[in-house]
């Protein structure tokens, strides 16, 4: 079980200012760290290319907002948003914000609301902490179908949205042949496009929430600056439809969610916090490996900030990166040995709650994170992906991350463009970056032809030399 000697004397379960016992540990530690902050540049998690591809996400958001027919406001969030994902590592997180809709937190006044607009308030007493039922306050001039058919009546003349049917409501809509839909999950429609590109689409509903974000606010922190809190406290908030697991008003509950906040949070964090949250989503995937989604990049991200708040920002630095890898993974012992992490906005809410933890399950992973921090700067070594580069000819490694990162730098040009609704076939930037691709592509697939000489692993079929330099 988790170490219980160890102080957790802050939110979030996580130490302030940890020790190292040994000197010549640490000095390992330091170089260890350097290196790694290197390698993971030349993988794709360089501030250069994470600031390209926020900026490009937020651009295609703003596009999708303009070209909206029901004024919906689009939002690509999740680790797209962050920078932190290559164009086809993982799902692409898209939040669709219907307009004419608003859900006040208790106690705000709705005297000021325009009359055109859909009043909600959210009814918390009766819910897990960060979910709420929504009481329907008054009608606006319009309502959508989707909205009308997911009002349901409580029995004594109120009317209630429910989630579940806000779903399924705004899921009964065609879609082209080149797209799957796939099976609820939470509150996101799962699809796939032309059969590598995954997305998740949410449809949600702007929450005015003052109280909430005014105690978050107000919190003694080392971080993040007061201009960054003020931004953070600016944006508000959503509410998406899905209750708590095991509740009993589940099927009409909604989450309270801090989306383009939490994006706002990561993309303050300094590189080092940056590529620990990458390193604890690795170990994750890799190592630990959860399958019914007991802890999830979610849970990483929020012992990162709690870790970023509760430390001195002096403290974080490239030569301490195996140190706080360490304090990550020890944090995240104690929360699965607990059950018990707090959300990073609101602290009442437990990540940890209805997680479906099993108990041979908790003392396998906390047996196995024990025996990752006893590593010490080996750690690195069971992440695949460090590994490699670790082990792999400097030069090579070079030659080729310059590849991977022109490659998708061009997918964005091309994705940019294609938001902006050029023809694809006659626009000159499409094609000039669509050609540079293809050379990209051949080349790389040449060097595989030339290292099959000695290994005998020929590729020949450049569409997957393609696809491996953007995943």
């Amino acid at each position: 079980m988790a170490d219980e000697s160890i102080p957790r004397d802050v939110p979030g379960g996580v130490p302030r200012q940890g020790s190292v016992s040994s000197s010549h540990v640490q000095f390992q530690g330091e170089l260890a760290s350097a290196e790694t902050c290197t390698v993971m540049n030349f993988l794709g998690y360089g501030p250069y290319i994470r600031q390209a591809r926020r900026d490009a996400y937020k651009e295609c958001g703003r596009l999708l907002t303009a070209q909206s027919r029901d004024g919906s406001t689009w939002i690509i969030a999740g680790s797209k948003a962050e920078g932190l994902t290559s164009y086809l590592e993982s799902d692409r997180d898209y939040i669709s914000v219907v307009k004419g809709v608003i859900c006040l937190e208790e106690g705000v006044d709705s005297s000021t609301i325009p009359g055109e607009t859909n009043i909600l308030r959210s009814c918390s007493r009766l819910s897990y902490p960060g979910h709420c039922r929504l009481l329907l306050e008054r009608f606006g001039t319009t309502a959508s179908i989707q909205f009308t058919e997911a009002l349901c009546d409580d029995g004594y003349g109120r009317l209630f949205l429910s989630s579940d049917l806000y779903v399924n409501a705004c899921s009964d809509v065609k879609h082209t042949e080149d797209v799957v839909v796939h099976e609820r999950a939470g509150p996101s429609t799962p699809s796939t496009l032309a059969k590598d590109l995954h997305t998740d689409l949410v449809h949600a509903l702007h929450f005015y929430c003052p109280g909430i974000v005014t105690r978050w606010a107000t919190r003694h922190r080392n971080w993040p600056t007061p201009n960054v809190v003020q931004e953070v406290v600016s944006l508000g908030a959503l509410v998406t439809p899905v209750g708590m697991k095991g509740s009993d008003y589940e099927h009409v509950e909604w989450r309270m969610c801090f989306n383009t906040a939490e994006s706002v949070l990561v993309q303050n964090l300094n590189d080092t916090q940056v590529k620990l949250y990458v390193l604890l989503k690795m170990v994750k995937k890799d190592v630990l490996k959860p399958r019914k989604k007991e802890f999830t990049s979610f849970t990483m991200k929020n012992i990162v900030l709690w870790i970023a708040e509760n430390n001195q920002q002096l403290l974080f630095h490239e030569r301490s990166l195996i140190h706080w890898l360490h304090e990550g993974l020890d944090a995240l012992r104690v929360a699965i040995d607990k059950r018990e992490l707090p959300y990073y906005i609101i602290p009442e809410r437990n990540l940890m709650a209805a997680c479906d933890l099993d108990n041979e399950q908790q003392r396998a992973w906390i047996a196995t994170i024990n025996e990752l921090i006893e590593e010490g700067p080996r750690i690195i070594l069971r992440l695949p992906k460090i590994r490699r580069a670790i082990i792999a000819h400097p030069e090579p490694l070079r030659w080729h991350s310059g590849m991977k990162i022109e490659m998708e730098m061009l997918e964005l040009i091309k994705m940019y463009r294609a938001a902006l609704g050029v023809d694809m076939e006659t626009d000159i930037i499409y094609q000039v970056a669509k050609r540079r691709q293809h050379e990209i592509a051949s080349e790389v697939n040449l060097e595989w032809i030339m290292d099959w000489r000695s290994t005998g692993d020929l590729v020949i079929d450049l569409n997957y030399a393609y696809t491996s330099l953007l995943m």
